[in-house]
């Protein structure tokens, strides 16, 4: 049982690992392609990784006789709606990222850790102390991390802060919508919401950028980190670590998301943030794993 568990520690650490470095591949990709293109690409390619998954899945639960899940037009409008929900944080995200660090983009994104029990409020979810202390430090933090000292916020750093709102709302609107469902289709709702992100994505690429095939060339490398392993691996990592990770554990590994992306920002771009900005680092995660620990 603590072997599993272990096991289960380290899935979801490398699993924070390669969504920081995700931040750095998504910055990388903007030298080619616009946001949405990158975006529209990347999700195509996150929901075709889980296709082997779902089949392997469809077909054990066929085997051992389990019930027969949810309808398929069910998962289509949960995955619509999650899927919207999506695109709008991603879409954020990735536009945010162009004029702001990789680092930077991590720690904002990562607000939405301290967001999610705070909105839980208006659902009737109860927030203890831990959370509102965690929510004061992020809150500080975040000033210390992007408002200059003539009192401006970079443009990216607010587009990423909208984007994180956005993605605490889909983490409760899964909770709303994922119970009951056993894993094969929690994985079948994850891949049509990606591909509900995707075409919505390359819909708005269409509309407002040049998708050139020279531009997909260049940024092959980082829209196939972002694809294969940000969305496809790493989700999947995820979905087998929580099997048998502590959920408060699980919540706190994958925050170092931020510090992963801030890390990676200094080795693969060389961005180097001031010590006030890395102060406001310290703060913000500390208010994310008080928000975990002391819920």
């Amino acid at each position: 049982m603590i072997a599993h568990k272990f096991r289960a520690d380290l899935l979801l650490m490398l699993t924070a690992l390669i969504w920081g470095a995700a931040f750095v591949a998504q910055r990388m990709g903007m030298e080619h392609v616009g946001p949405f293109t990158f975006n529209g690409v990347r999700f195509a390619l996150g929901a075709l990784a889980l296709q082997p998954l779902i089949w392997k899945m469809q077909q054990t639960r066929t085997r051992e006789g389990g019930r027969p899940g949810l309808e398929t037009g069910r998962i289509l409008r949960y995955g619509l709606l999650a899927g919207c929900v999506l695109f709008a944080g991603a879409a954020l995200q990735q536009v945010g990222i162009v004029y702001t660090t990789a680092g930077k983009a991590g720690f904002i994104t990562g607000l939405y850790v301290v967001m999610v029990p705070l909105f839980g409020l208006a659902l009737g979810n109860r927030a203890g102390a831990g959370t509102w202390v965690g929510a004061l430090a992020a809150a500080v933090g975040l000033y210390l991390l992007s408002v200059n000292e003539d009192f401006t916020i970079a443009y990216g750093d607010v587009l990423e802060l909208i984007g994180a709102v956005f993605w605490a709302g889909h983490v409760l609107l899964i909770s709303r919508l994922s119970p009951g469902m056993d894993g094969t289709d929690a994985v079948k709702l994850a891949a049509a919401q990606f591909v509900v992100c995707s075409l919505l994505s390359l819909g708005a690429g269409v509309a407002v950028e040049s998708i050139t095939l020279a531009g997909l060339t260049g940024a092959a490398v980082p829209i196939l980190y972002g694809g294969l392993m940000s969305v496809g691996v790493a989700y999947t990592l995820q979905v087998v670590a929580q099997r048998d990770a502590n959920p408060a554990h699980a919540a706190i590994i994958l925050s170092l998301e931020a510090v992963f992306a801030a890390v990676a920002g200094y080795f693969v771009l060389g961005k180097v943030l001031a010590a006030r900005a890395l102060l406001g680092c310290a703060l913000m995660l500390g208010g994310m794993l008080l928000s975990q620990l002391k819920p």
